[in-house]
């Protein structure tokens, strides 16, 4: 390979990382923004990426779609407070997947601290819960390319049975 071949094939592969690498910020700042913008609204503070979390989420959401293909479970580890979103119709967004958790709060009775019947609210309270104060989220998109499966980790966890979130 002559070396201005051997420059361009660098390049292209420098570009290839650099782009990979926005395209990671740019979803990790959309999975903040719109976890934060909910919590500023009930006055906790506000969230910080974690890079070891988001890889730890990101380990669980390629395994979930390899091995499980894209079927929504939960990890069962108590390292990390989890919200996990699965969504059909194209590829989704970290917005759309975080708006689907928000979305709960019209069934959660903070007086009460419960949530209406029939309803769930666990994955609201844990994106709001006080005490998290880092997050790491991955996305994958599923054989199908018409599934979204989205998985959150929140560190430390939330919802404390007998605790408010806020």
């Amino acid at each position: 390979m002559d070396m201005l071949r051997f420059s361009s094939y660098v390049f292209v592969l420098v570009l290839m990382g650099l782009c990979t690498i926005s395209a990671q910020k740019n979803t990790s700042e959309k999975f903040l923004n719109a976890h934060n913008k909910e919590r500023a609204l009930v006055g906790v503070p506000l969230l910080g990426w974690n890079n070891k979390v988001a890889a730890q989420a990101s380990l669980f959401a390629r395994y979930q779609r390899d091995h499980d293909h894209c079927e929504m479970k939960h990890s069962g580890s108590t390292k990390y407070g989890e919200n996990l979103f699965w969504g059909q119709g194209g590829p989704l967004t970290p917005t759309q997947g975080v708006q689907n958790w928000v979305d709960e709060r019209k069934f959660y009775d903070y007086n009460n601290n419960s949530c209406q019947p029939d309803h769930q609210c666990g994955v609201y309270t844990q994106l709001v819960w006080k005490n998290s104060t880092e997050l790491g989220c991955a996305l994958v998109t599923c054989d199908n390319k018409d599934t979204t499966l989205i998985i959150c980790y929140y560190s430390p966890p939330g919802n404390v049975i007998g605790e408010k979130p806020y």
